[in-house]
């Protein structure tokens, strides 16, 4: 075998699955604020997701549909197909917790307006020439898209084994959403980094685009927590700070800091493919007896 086989990505095949949309429902009337109990930090931490996720998985969304006629495979086809509904469906879920929120005093518009501008404006479609250009345009947003699907993934596999939230008496409503798109997020763990191994796979973009999304991620997790915690009606002088987050990860509430930067050279090595990591059998198994899912599944037979 030549080098250059031996430091070719490695997928999986076995973790691999057909993937589909499940229209799933949460009522919030019994969620409270802090839904995992005494840890107004991790609640509001894990919030951050609704900060984010709505505008980021539309934009998802919306490049994919500009890359499908890129995609020559049509096993891939299919996944990204399952990854587009998936993903619009998460957008969705997570868009109706924030009137919840704001009910209970923690109004998301002045965050997520800047948010939107992230995805809509700074990160969304450009008015550039047919051709190289608007071509590395979208390559560029693709890799990126890898990249951040890579620390969705990661935080699925997180949240499924999670078993400290459970102790605590974390709040079943919103730990099942939680947990469901968790579980969407490992089964179409591979989806993002095949479609950018299709269209272009260059090492050198993986690694550019991996620092730029790490970068943002972080920047704009931290700026959310501490809006929450700052804004939180029940707190005095609320803060975050990354102090916060590695004892609560420490704790079992939040990701251990350790795991974080490990996940970072296994992303950055050339042999890595997603279904390396986590498990779907795990996230099959969560989606066959997860509430919001199975009624989903029971309403669609239905119809």
């Amino acid at each position: 075998m030549s080098n250059t086989q031996a430091r070719q990505p490695r997928p999986v095949e076995s973790e691999r699955t057909a993937l589909k949309a499940r229209k799933v429902s949460f009522s919030w009337e019994d969620t409270p604020l802090h839904w995992v109990p005494d840890e107004p930090f991790a609640t509001h931490t894990m919030n951050v997701l609704h900060l984010l996720l709505p505008a980021g998985e539309r934009w998802f969304v919306h490049v994919y549909r500009q890359v499908l006629p890129l995609i020559r495979d049509e096993r891939l086809r299919q996944d990204v197909i399952g990854f587009i509904g998936q993903e619009a469906t998460h957008s969705q879920a997570h868009d109706e917790v924030l009137p919840h929120l704001a009910e209970q005093g923690l109004d998301p518009t002045p965050y997520t307006a800047q948010v939107d501008w992230l995805f809509e404006k700074l990160l969304g479609d450009r008015t550039l020439p047919p051709g190289r250009a608007r071509r590395w345009w979208l390559l560029e947003r693709v890799a990126l898209i890898a990249a951040i699907e890579h620390y969705t993934a990661f935080l699925g596999d997180w949240i499924l084994n999670a078993e400290e939230l459970d102790r605590r008496g974390a709040d079943p409503v919103m730990l099942d959403l939680m947990r469901w798109h968790g579980a969407e997020e490992v089964e179409h763990r591979s989806v993002a980094f095949d479609l950018f191994l299709h269209v272009d796979g260059s090492y050198r973009r993986r690694a550019r685009t991996w620092a730029t999304a790490f970068t943002v991620l972080v920047f704009l997790w931290q700026r959310g927590a501490r809006f929450f915690m700052e804004n939180d009606p029940t707190l005095v002088n609320g803060r975050a700070s990354f102090k916060d987050f590695y004892t609560s990860g420490k704790r079992g509430v939040l990701p251990p800091t350790g795991d974080l930067l490990r996940s970072v050279p296994r992303y950055l090595s050339r042999t890595y493919h997603p279904s390396q990591e986590a498990s779907t059998e795990q996230a099959v198994a969560y989606l066959a007896s997860s509430p919001a899912a199975t009624a989903a599944e029971k309403n669609t037979g239905a119809a």
